[in-house]
């Protein structure tokens, strides 16, 4: 799931595929698609993974970052190479490409070992154990 502010500042919750493409994590969006015109606006997201079992033992990852607009030809023809070797399609006509720059990560898994974990650049990466209550 993609997390976008709208225009007037309210959080906007999508649905989302990531490829990754080289070293960098991208998304590619239908043309003039009110995810993309958020982050054209304010390029401030947060994506998180769908959790589909309710006692958490998958784990809830979560990335916070930036989405930077690739509109160069390389980069556009690399995102349809990968999205085609994933699922044998590539996007046509007009699309609005965003890779993600990361400015911090979270995983908690909430498990029969309840345990996180965070990343960002100034602390690098921490672990803990939740205690039981």
């Amino acid at each position: 799931m993609l997390g976008t502010l709208r225009l007037g500042g309210w959080p906007r919750i999508s649905p989302c595929e990531l490829d990754f493409v080289g070293e960098e994590l991208m998304l590619g969006m239908m043309w003039q698609s009110p995810k993309a015109l958020d982050l054209l606006h304010d390029d401030r997201c947060v994506l998180h993974s769908c959790t589909s079992d309710r006692n958490g033992t998958e784990g809830d990852f979560k990335l916070y970052g930036r989405a930077r607009e690739v509109d160069d030809a390389s980069g556009r023809d690399a995102y349809r190479a990968a999205v085609r070797a994933r699922i044998d399609w590539e996007p046509t006509g007009s699309f609005h490409l965003f890779a993600i720059e990361i400015e911090s990560a979270g995983f908690l898994i909430f498990g029969g070992e309840r345990f996180g974990l965070a990343w960002d650049p100034d602390r690098g990466t921490r672990r803990w154990k939740q205690r039981e209550e």
